[in-house]
């Protein structure tokens, strides 16, 4: 480690000239040169670094410190105490970018057989070494439908702009107020409010890429790159998976109690078809017998209404549903 820290032997440079013998040479800069400010004693500077990491100080708490305490300068060599700083904080710095990793791992390896050879440790507790880590969480940015339809906006505009297309307007200002809006709505568990935000995203998402395919279509676009044109079909694909699927045709349904959601949770169900279609026939049957005055006995609409276990069951609670509002005058508007 000491010669890592050893003044350069320098080459030199040949310095040709002209005398009244001839042409002469002379090396000029070659070897050591002992010019300038003597370095730090090697001891200091490492023992400096331990005494650092040992107490988690900064450098200049360090040298402070260090000026005011005799078992740290009886640690790092010196055989009477001294009142004075034991170099400047910034050269701490410097040493330790000049000695690196290599350096470091020297100086470990250093450490520990000091510690075998007197005895401090024992060979066989090396043999297993416990590394104690800490687990942070990060700030993780989840997929959920308000961030990927706020991404892919930016992405088509941006894509549509490398391109040569001029949009009429490009909804930034209105699309960072509705991600922002969105994630409030979610934390608040606010769902109704979240799905109205989600709905205009979708819309303005829509409007943007039917401006773009409108004008990329016309005869005189003129694109200003090959890659550019490409990059843009690539981006007014890709978005519209997003925008066409629906949450229900995505497996996202309302978030259920007791866990942890974005703007949507993932959950399984079954077919939906049959099952909105006798719900809505079960919600419209309650209105009718408010209005009319009936008593339908529809014990399977209401079944249906609840948890809706067999396909049977579902087609049948729909059929009788829709006959009975059929037979109802005053309800005819919601069959129509």
């Amino acid at each position: 480690m000491v010669a890592k820290f050893e003044r350069e032997d320098r080459a030199g440079r040949v310095l040709e000239g002209q005398d009244m013998f001839g042409a002469t040479q002379v090396l000029e800069g070659a070897g050591v040169n002992n010019a300038g400010r003597p370095k730090l004693p090697i001891r200091l500077m490492v023992s400096l670094l331990y005494l650092k990491h040992s107490f988690n100080l900064s450098d200049e708490e360090l040298v402070v410190r260090w000026s005011e305490n005799v078992l740290w300068q009886f640690f790092s060599g010196l055989a009477y105490y001294e009142h004075r700083l034991p170099c400047d904080a910034t050269q701490i710095g410097r040493f330790r970018r000049d000695l690196g990793e290599e350096g470091l791992e020297q100086l470990l390896k250093a450490t520990i057989d000091t510690a075998v050879a007197i005895k401090a440790v024992k060979p066989k507790e090396l043999e297993r070494v416990i590394v104690d880590t800490t687990v942070q969480e990060k700030a993780i940015a989840h997929p959920v439908d308000s961030r990927l339809l706020e991404i892919a906006r930016h992405k088509v505009v941006s894509a549509a702009k490398r391109a040569g297309i001029q949009l009429k307007q490009t909804f930034a200002k209105e699309g960072k107020e509705l991600r922002r809006r969105a994630g409030g709505y979610a934390h608040a568990k606010q769902f109704r409010r979240l799905k109205k935000v989600v709905k205009r995203q979708r819309t303005i998402l829509g409007v943007v890429m039917r401006e773009v395919q409108r004008k990329r279509q016309r005869p005189d676009f003129a694109a200003h790159s090959a890659k550019a044109v490409s990059d843009l079909g690539v981006w007014l694909h890709s978005p519209r998976q997003v925008q066409e699927l629906e949450p229900a045709a995505k497996g996202l349904a309302a978030p259920t109690p007791g866990r942890r959601t974005g703007d949507w949770t993932l959950e399984v169900r079954p077919p939906t078809g049959p099952l909105l279609a006798a719900r809505r026939a079960g919600r419209r049957a309650a209105r009718c017998q408010l209005r009319c005055g009936l008593q339908p006995a529809l014990a399977d609409a209401r079944d249906c209404r609840t948890g809706a276990h067999i396909g049977v069951r579902l087609s049948l609670a729909a059929s009788l549903a829709t006959a009975w509002l059929a037979s109802c005058v005053g309800c005819r508007r919601w069959v129509e």
